[in-house]
């Protein structure tokens, strides 16, 4: 008796519907939208997957829906049914056409595949560490088992680990996120959310600019400068070229980088002004930059600078500064802060910090501390 069970897609082509062969990744799961045509591999998203065997010489076929972990499952136990049955051990045939159920750990590694092909790497790895943390929170087998008391021991488990209040609520919405594309919604009540304080952003005094900057090299004045005055992220910086810098117009443009593998967040490209005095010297900076380098600013082999915040704390423990108030975010939070207090719109702001949402550039509309501000206050209670 033949136990193989096959685990096929049936994809359109130009010869009409025909079945192939899924593709296996290096875990055991089934890879998402891939499947083997004329012996590689191609991507089709659209299509069922379904499930092949043969009872003596005749071969059967049948659906077993549109998910990956699924169909996976659904092939493993037809194969149990099938050893069964050569050992003479009786099938409930109601049992045996139940649908199992859907694989918690299968329907994660699916997920988590599916993430890292859309998603960048370091969104990749905070969900992986989530679903991680939430396979070792929660104990159930199917996704159809898991509940609100599921979720309500993962919020416990993540305050355990000692994470902080922002970071558990982080991997609790990322948790649901991931349910979600599953199917399985509203398992939470609003006030199970785990809470946290919505911190006000920093930024940096004018005083401890003077000084850090006072303390850098040329080269590092440069560099910061260019966190400060554009707001700019930090892996925008990172990959900032020469062809993104318009000196006559004085602007910067974040673009997508094909040749690094690197694209804007949310997939959105922005042009973002900046003084004149900072593209004069990026200006002097080009005719000195070697010739065959695109970047702004690299290491002496040309590759993207990743140590910008070793080198922040640097500088700011060789002026004398607390080393640990210094981080790069911050001059992103001063540039739209001290935007802001000049009279800038919020919707321009918006635009130049590259935000999706409008209150997220509220959150750096905070009270002006200018010494103005303080002449005024004198002046009421004088």
């Amino acid at each position: 008796m033949n136990l193989r069970v096959n685990l096929t897609k049936r994809i359109s082509t130009p010869d009409g519907f025909r079945y192939y062969p899924v593709v296996m990744s290096g875990n055991g799961r089934v890879k998402p939208g891939a499947v083997i045509v004329n012996g590689e591999e191609a991507k089709h998203s659209e299509g069922a997957y379904y499930i092949e065997w043969y009872e003596g010489t005749k071969r059967k076929r049948k659906s077993v829906g549109t998910d990956p972990a699924n169909a996976l499952a659904r092939k493993l136990r037809k194969e149990t049914e099938l050893k069964a049955a050569s050992q003479g051990i009786t099938v409930d045939s109601e049992t045996a056409a139940a649908d199992p159920g859907r694989s918690l750990a299968a329907s994660i590694a699916s997920f988590l595949e599916e993430t890292k092909l859309t998603k960048k790497p370091k969104t990749y790895a905070a969900y992986f560490k989530t679903l991680t943390y939430f396979q070792e929170s929660c104990k159930k087998t199917y996704l159809e088992e898991i509940d609100r008391k599921d979720m309500l021991q993962f919020a416990a488990f993540l305050r355990e680990k000692g994470l902080s209040p922002r970071s558990c609520w982080n991997k609790f919405n990322v948790t649901l996120l991931f349910l979600k594309a599953q199917g399985i919604r509203g398992i939470v009540n609003k006030n199970d959310w785990p809470k946290f304080v919505e911190e006000e952003p920093e930024i940096y005094e004018k005083e401890d600019l003077e000084k850090l900057f006072a303390a850098c090299t040329p080269d590092e004045r440069l560099l910061f400068q260019f966190y400060q005055q554009t707001g700019m992220r930090e892996q925008e910086v990172i990959y900032t070229t020469w062809p993104d810098v318009n000196f006559a117009r004085h602007t910067v443009t974040v673009r997508w980088k094909p040749q690094y593998k690197w694209t804007p967040k949310n997939f959105k490209e922005r042009e973002v002004p900046i003084p004149k005095n900072l593209s004069d010297e990026l200006k002097v900076a080009k005719v000195k930059a070697e010739k065959k380098c695109p970047l702004v600013f690299h290491t002496s082999g040309c590759l993207p600078k990743f140590d910008a915040l070793h080198i922040l704390k640097a500088v700011a423990k060789r002026a004398g500064l607390d080393e640990e108030i210094f981080y790069l975010h911050k001059f992103r939070a001063t540039f739209a802060t001290w935007s802001l207090w000049a009279g800038v719109d919020l919707r321009t702001v918006q635009q130049w910090l590259g935000h999706s949402d409008m209150d997220s550039t509220l959150r750096y509309l905070k009270p002006s501390r200018s010494q103005e501000t303080r002449d005024k206050v004198n002046t009421i209670f004088a």
